[in-house]
């Protein structure tokens, strides 16, 4: 009896010192099984694919931090009717002792280093480029505006006060296509966004591991976009250029130039599909057949715009241009204009 009484106290010692040293594993296991818990910073339609994505993916383990300066933000919205843990921008550094990593997709707020450091898992995020090209704010639009055969998605480390330095720890291409405009590329790129932001927190130790420093020395920029860049020079922009602008700001800021000391805004415009008549940088024609404004561009180039807004009127046919503004105009003399009736 004596004897089976101390066996029995030699086997739940073994079985607690068996469970002492398989917890941590457990825990570890856990930690690496399931998806870390996520806080979401994101105020806008890029944002809001790869928040539905990690939503669906984490739905219990994500909370978000986003702007109310506007009440038209779409990510808080979601949040709102999903329910979701939601936070006003700016946030106090101990919201992030709640949460193992910080996704970041196009949030607009450089991130302090006390919230970068918060999480244990640090921050990452998602850009709209091949990183290091196109640091900065408007990657979509440069890559169509400077001609790039190609763009994708980045998924880099968020370092502090700088944008878009971290090592990348993920990144796919895609193609642009040649009449591409901005809002169907953004388009895209969000949807790749969201698939490759949740495979990286699927993966995240790994990608963590894997990461690689972005080469300084191949970096270009993608700055914040001011109305300067609409205003086009007819002397120094090809018709081709002023197409790529045209099809890059789309939706966003409409090309702008002058006639009259008014502002002219160029709403739609295309290039010629067959040889029509030289005409010098900014003077233009009415082509009647083709119902459109014929307008010279630099390196002997034309721009047709089919659709156009002088400023203080409604938007217009370049017909309507041709048969009611411009005929009033022609009682004028003109000169010193950006774009002069031929």
């Amino acid at each position: 009896m004596f004897y089976g009484k101390t066996l029995v106290n030699n086997f739940y010692k073994y079985k607690r010192k068996v469970w002492q040293n398989v917890c941590p594993i457990i825990k570890r296991c856990n930690a690496t099984c399931h998806p870390p818990k996520i806080l979401f910073f994101g105020t806008d339609n890029f944002s809001l694919p790869s928040l539905q994505a990690l939503h669906k993916n984490c739905s219990d383990r994500l909370g978000v931090v986003t702007s109310f300066k506007s009440p038209a933000n779409c990510v808080r919205s979601y949040a709102e009717r999903e329910k979701l843990p939601l936070q006003k921008w700016p946030i106090d550094a101990s919201v992030c002792s709640n949460y193992d990593l910080g996704v970041v997709v196009s949030f607009g707020h450089l991130i302090p280093a006390n919230i970068i450091n918060g999480f244990s898992a640090g921050m990452i995020n998602v850009h709209a480029s091949l990183l290091p090209r196109w640091r900065g704010a408007a990657p979509i639009i440069y890559a169509i505006m400077k001609g790039d055969a190609s763009t994708g998605v980045s998924i880099m480390k968020i370092e502090p006060h700088r944008f878009d330095i971290g090592a990348v720890l993920a990144q796919q291409e895609v193609p642009i296509k040649p009449d591409v405009f901005m809002p169907e590329l953004h388009s895209s790129l969000a949807l790749l966004g969201a698939d490759l932001l949740v495979d990286t927190v699927n993966n995240l130790s790994q990608r963590l591991r894997e990461a690689r420093p972005q080469d300084n020395t191949a970096a270009s920029y993608a700055p914040k976009i001011t109305t300067k860049i609409t205003e086009i020079n007819w002397s120094k922009l090809s018709a081709s250029d002023i197409y790529r602008l045209h099809r890059a700001l789309y939706g966003y800021k409409p090309l702008t130039t002058s006639f009259l000391d008014k502002q002219v805004q160029l709403l739609e415009i295309r290039l010629p599909d067959s040889p029509l008549p030289i005409l010098q940088p900014g003077h233009f024609s009415f082509q009647r057949k083709r119902k459109s404004l014929l307008i010279g561009c630099d390196q002997e180039s034309q721009l047709e715009v089919v659709q156009l807004r002088v400023e203080g009127r409604k938007p217009m046919s370049a017909q309507d241009f041709n048969n009611g503004f411009l005929k009033q105009a022609k009682s004028l003399q003109f000169t010193n204009s950006k774009i002069v009736a031929c």
